[in-house]
């Protein structure tokens, strides 16, 4: 049996006085895609989040590769983790956000090198090498030394991609990435992902209203509902024959376009 790559058991997370995760428990295997869907407000963004390190769960374990990610064991026992110990896990993922986050006094190259080479540790040459690489994987070779004011938001959300594909992550997370693009621009963005997702290697978590994309790319989709997994199954199976009301109702709105 394989060991699942990441691990969510009976995780809780709450906002003040709002539980906006009531129990999660959740596997995802080494080159695994799952689209996490459901209503806003059903805890999806909070899942990854907690994942990169950005939201702290209030209470259950996370695991990356078999590690705790906001725990370490210290004399056989979990204690709360440092910064140091949360880097370390957590170099094995990267996030794409639904705004695009680049640093707008880099070009292009230099956004997609300044990571690998001041935090990996990679040599200069290899890494420009990989994001010349990856930048005309996702049709932006031509604009190495452009930046990103003079790019499309489109062009910027790929280059946020290319980024994060060159950390050589083994689990990928994407944040609703199409959301903040203008309509004409949101296929190409997720054609990438199509491209990246057929190579396999890596593990996807992606939310997304995109419910044809969703039943294209995944392998599994997890529906939310208020803070909890309310189903989950095969794509065909949780957009074709859905068992709950609630997941039925929440897919109508979407009908015409998967």
């Amino acid at each position: 049996m394989t060991q699942p790559l990441i691990q969510y058991e009976d995780v809780h997370k709450s906002f003040d006085d709002v539980e906006v995760l009531k129990g999660i428990n959740l596997e995802v295997d080494p080159g695994e895609k799952i689209s996490l869907i459901g209503p806003s407000g059903s805890g999806k963004t909070t899942i990854i989040r907690m994942l990169m390190t950005l939201e702290k769960p209030t209470s259950g374990l996370i695991k990356v590769d078999g590690t705790p990610l906001w725990h370490k064991e210290v004399n056989g026992k979990l204690v709360e983790a440092d910064e140091k110990h949360l880097r370390k896990v957590r170099g094995d993922i990267g996030m794409v956000f639904q705004h695009f986050n680049l640093f707008p006094h880099m070009t292009i190259l230099k956004n997609c090198t300044s990571a690998p080479i001041n935090v990996q540790g990679v040599d200069k040459k290899v890494a420009e090498e990989r994001a010349v690489e990856m930048l005309e994987k996702v049709g932006l070779g031509n604009k190495l030394d452009a930046y990103p004011a003079q790019l499309s938001g489109g062009q910027q959300q790929r280059v946020a991609i290319a980024r994060s594909v060159v950390m050589r992550p083994k689990v990928m997370l994407f944040d609703e990435v199409t959301s903040a693009l203008d309509p004409e621009t949101v296929g190409e963005v997720l054609e990438v992902i199509r491209d990246i997702a057929k190579e396999g290697e890596m593990a996807m978590i992606l939310v997304t209203h995109e419910m044809e994309f969703a039943r294209d790319i995944a392998d599994r989709i997890v529906f939310l509902e208020s803070g909890k997994i309310a189903e989950e199954g095969k794509p065909l199976d949780i957009l074709e024959n859905p068992n709950s009301e609630r997941l039925k109702t929440f897919l109508q709105r979407f009908r015409s376009n998967f």
